[in-house]
């Protein structure tokens, strides 16, 4: 198995389970990856998603021999086999549950990636990322437009440049991991995370990350404005804002919990 589930409460922890390359990135774990989100969407049990690596990586990045395959590739296949990554991306980004980055060792290049598009970052504090492509000739591309959102554009511009290695206490301090704690602490941390995310609506995570993909970068304009308060009008209208509302008066908890 390259990807293990595991159910832990109101979490499903996907187990990137390559340990022997570091969990490097090839087609068929980032096939397995996209069916598993597929199947954890339709899964109303599953409210929240956990991305963890087995072994003592989280994600090395991009699997070498894939990479010299896609050397001698003709532009166009060279394309659409780095699109299928960048849709992965793309659906950790706008997948409609929260997903919690479990990282407790080397997250590089795209391993890096996989942990920005998620929606939260906890760390152990042996951690450790890097952006090393400038280094051999390539570019950090389907992962930079995440890395900016996640890390801002001055420290992005600093990792993508440079290639050196940020340790996870300074990741914590410029703002691209959320939590970071000693190693023995992890797990109770990613988990004490998911409890909070599975307090909230399941709908309205769902708007609320949708919400925050339309304004993140947005223009503040008369039609952003506009939208945004169409966004609170449809959460009103909706059946869980009725019984969370409900549930807060009675002083009882609201049904999804």
């Amino acid at each position: 198995m390259i990807l293990d589930i595991e159910r832990k409460g109101r979490a499903s922890w996907l187990w990137l389970s390559r340990p022997e390359v570091r969990n490097a990135l090839n087609d068929e774990l980032i096939a397995a990856l996209e069916t598993a989100l597929e199947v954890m969407e339709k899964d109303a049990a599953a409210r929240v998603l956990v991305l963890a690596g087995r072994g003592t990586a989280f994600c090395a990045g991009g699997d070498l021999a894939r990479m010299e395959k896609a050397a001698t590739m003709t532009k166009s296949r060279s394309r659409r086999e780095a699109s299928r990554f960048a849709r992965l991306l793309y659906r950790l980004q706008s997948y409609p549950k929260p997903v919690v980055a479990r990282v407790h060792g080397p997250a590089f290049a795209g391993g890096m990636g996989l942990a920005a598009a998620c929606d939260l970052v906890v760390a152990s504090e042996q951690a450790e990322f890097a952006l090393p492509e400038a280094r051999i000739g390539l570019v950090p591309a389907m992962v930079s437009p995440y890395l900016l959102r996640a890390m801002g554009a001055q420290q992005a511009r600093r990792y993508i440049l440079t290639g050196e290695r940020l340790a996870a206490r300074e990741a914590h301090r410029i703002g691209f991991v959320h939590e970071c704690v000693p190693a023995a602490d992890l797990d109770a941390a990613v988990g004490k995370m998911c409890e909070r995310l599975a307090l909230a609506g399941p709908q309205a995570l769902a708007r609320s990350k949708r919400l925050l993909l339309r304004v993140q970068g947005a223009a503040l304009t008369p039609q952003l404005i506009s939208e945004t308060a169409a966004a609170l009008a449809e959460a009103r209208a909706g059946g869980e804002a009725r019984e969370g509302i409900r549930s807060f008066l009675e002083k009882r908890k609201p049904s999804w919990q």
